[in-house]
Order: C-alpha cells, then structure tokens, then sequence
C-alpha cells in the first residue's frame, strides 16, 4: 500500500522538491505551507508520516509538534531543521518528534528514515493489554465479561502516556508523578489485570501485577 506522507514546510522550493522527490520514491506526498494549514489538513485526513520544518513564521514546528501530541495525535513525525547542536535535536525529540534530521540532507536519507518510522508506528498496534482497545485515536475498556467497550475517560497528557507505554507494550515512558498517578487510579478503577510500576530513572511501565488479598493498591513510586 502507498504510504502518505505530509510535508509542513513554508520554503516553497524545499517543500515542491521534497513532494516531488518523495512521490517518484513510491510516497502519495501532500504538502502544507504552514503549521496551521498542516492542523487543517490532519483534521480531515489521516497520513502515515509528517516531514516537519522546526523554524516557520506562525506557529513553529516544535509548537505545533507539541500541540498535536497534546491532542493525541501520534503520526510519526520527523523534524528537519538548520539549527545545529546536540541540544536541539533533543528538544524535537522530547517534544515527540521520532526522528530528527537536520539540513542539508539527502532524500535518500529521509526516505530511508520514513521507511522505519512507519514500520515502527505499524508494529506498535499488534497487541494492547486484554480488557483495553484503542481506536478512532481513543482508548476504550471491555469487561471479563465481554459487552460493548466503553470510552475511558482521559486527559491528553494522561492518553498521551499511556499511547507510550502500550505501542509496544513493554515500553518504558517519561512522565510526571501527577499524570502517571491519575493514570493509574483510572486504570486500576476499570481493569484488575495490569498496573502501572515506576522505572526507577526511567519513567514508567505496564506489568500484569499477581494480586493477592494482601496485595496493596498504593500509587506509583
């Protein structure tokens, strides 16, 4: 299947060889000139990747990166930038880039880092913990019993890191104590077969806890 892949660029010659280079690589490339046009577009169609310029006038890329992860968009994205320095690559991928690269590159380059992206982002949806669903970007809980799943109410920090921690499962996530707390009490309300521990120095984890009548149901730590 044709990968779709959306380039918010404002550099209109960048932005029309980056399209045209990545459709004679076997990409459907649509583009946008700007942060705000990108929102517009992701509001009415799904892509599989978005090639992100960091310095735009408007929003910028990495307020726009951190706003759609807000909402609980979790395309892959991969941020180009001049900027250099070790520093900033670091503050597009804390702000949920999945790969950085910064300019000049060569197509090839980008190609081949898409490519994995989008492998990576479709291996993510393989298993979910029994009891939890995700679709239509939201997360929703079945009973031992089985029955029509019901939404389960979260914030988008709160969605946000459980995405993480669940695509794959197993993954290890960052996060403030605050959120994963509230996470885990609605968690714990609605599903006895997992929990959320503390990584210590790492963040947090999904296991599937072995309860028994002694066993307490305290917070992260």
């Amino acid at each position: 299947m044709i990968k779709t892949v959306l380039i918010i660029d404002d550099d209109d010659m960048l932005r029309t060889t980056l399209a045209h280079g990545l459709r004679t690589s076997g990409f459907n490339a649509i583009t946008a000139n700007s942060a705000e046009q990108g929102t517009e577009i992701l509001g009415r169609m799904v892509v599989d990747a978005i090639v992100l310029d960091r310095m735009m006038t408007g929003m910028d890329g990495l307020t726009f990166l951190k706003k759609i992860r807000a909402d609980g968009n979790m395309t892959p994205v991969i941020m180009l930038t001049a900027m250099t320095g070790p520093e900033n690559a670091i503050d597009g991928l804390a702000g949920g880039a999945n790969d950085y690269l910064a300019k000049p590159f060569q197509l090839r380059e980008l190609v081949l880092r898409l490519n994995n992206i989008i492998h990576q982002n479709e291996n993510t949806d393989v298993k979910m913990p029994d009891g939890l669903v995700f679709t239509d970007n939201e997360f929703f809980v079945t009973s031992e019993q089985g029955g029509t799943p019901h939404l389960l109410a979260l914030s988008g920090e709160e969605k946000r890191l459980l995405q993480r921690l669940t695509m794959p499962l197993g993954n290890i996530a960052p996060a403030s104590p605050m959120v994963a707390k509230r996470l885990r009490n609605k968690i714990n309300g609605v599903l006895s077969n997992i929990d959320i521990i503390t990584v210590r120095g790492r963040g947090y984890k999904i296991i599937t806890p072995v309860r028994t009548e002694n066993t307490k149901n305290g917070d992260p730590v």
